[in-house]
This record gives structure tokens, C-alpha cells and sequence, in this order.
């Protein structure tokens, strides 16, 4: 069984930084593809970051473009988000997903596996 459990949530001041980790247990599928989601209560769970081979590489929603880097160490089998200048607006609980992605990488749906999340406060 995969279970995923993120890590380095906090509170910070806008224009910070933090770096989320995400740590992989259990056997995950070589081609697999990765994410960080995020949500707000009251609204749907938004994709921010995306890792997957079969897609071309790195992929990020336009509003974290040049600020969010989403990377993994595979022998570590953990996947990061490192975000910088953060905003008010990316306030949300932060989760990190894996799955097969049989039918795209943006979407919560096509991903199986989730860890528990990790909140993120940034204050203005």
C-alpha cells in the first residue's frame, strides 16, 4: 500500500519562503506521476505543481509560475515544493499526490494515492 505524508508547513510572513517535503512509502509504479494540490475550505482542490516523465517534465498552474519549484529524489522516494515569495493567496492546506494520471496530470481525479496535507498560512 502507498502512503504519502507531507511535511514543512507553517506560517510566514508574505514574501517568505518554505519548502514542503513529501515522503513515499510502499511501492509506486516507475512512470507514476506526482503533485502538489491545494485547498482552501469551501472550494475545490486546486493543482499546483506537477512531476511526470510521460507529460515532459515540470508542470505549474500559472498562479505559482516562477515562484513554486517542484522537484523529487527518487532514491529518497520524496518529492519537494519549494515556494518562494509566497502570498496571502496561497494560503490553503498543501497535499501531495501520486497516481497513474491514465487520463492527464492536472486533475485530482487521476490521482490514487494522497497524504494527509500540511497547512500553509501566509500573512500580509
Amino acid at each position: 500500500q502507498v502512503q504519502l505524508k507531507e511535511s514543512g508547513g507553517g506560517s510566514v510572513q508574505s514574501g517568505g519562503s518554505l519548502n514542503l517535503s513529501c515522503t513515499v512509502s510502499g511501492y509506486l509504479a516507475s512512470g507514476s506521476c506526482m503533485g502538489w494540490f491545494r485547498q482552501v475550505p469551501g472550494k475545490e482542490r486546486e493543482g499546483v505543481a506537477f512531476i511526470w516523465a510521460r507529460a515532459g517534465g515540470l508542470h505549474y498552474t500559472d498562479s505559482v509560475k516562477g515562484r513554486f519549484t517542484i522537484s523529487q529524489d527518487n532514491a529518497k522516494k520524496s518529492l519537494y515544493l519549494q515556494m518562494n515569495n509566497l502570498k496571502p493567496e496561497d494560503t490553503a492546506m498543501y497535499y501531495c499526490a501520486a497516481g497513474g494520471c491514465a487520463f492527464g496530470y492536472t486533475q485530482a481525479s487521476n490521482y490514487a494515492y494522497w497524504g494527509q496535507g500540511t497547512q500553509v498560512t501566509v500573512s500580509s
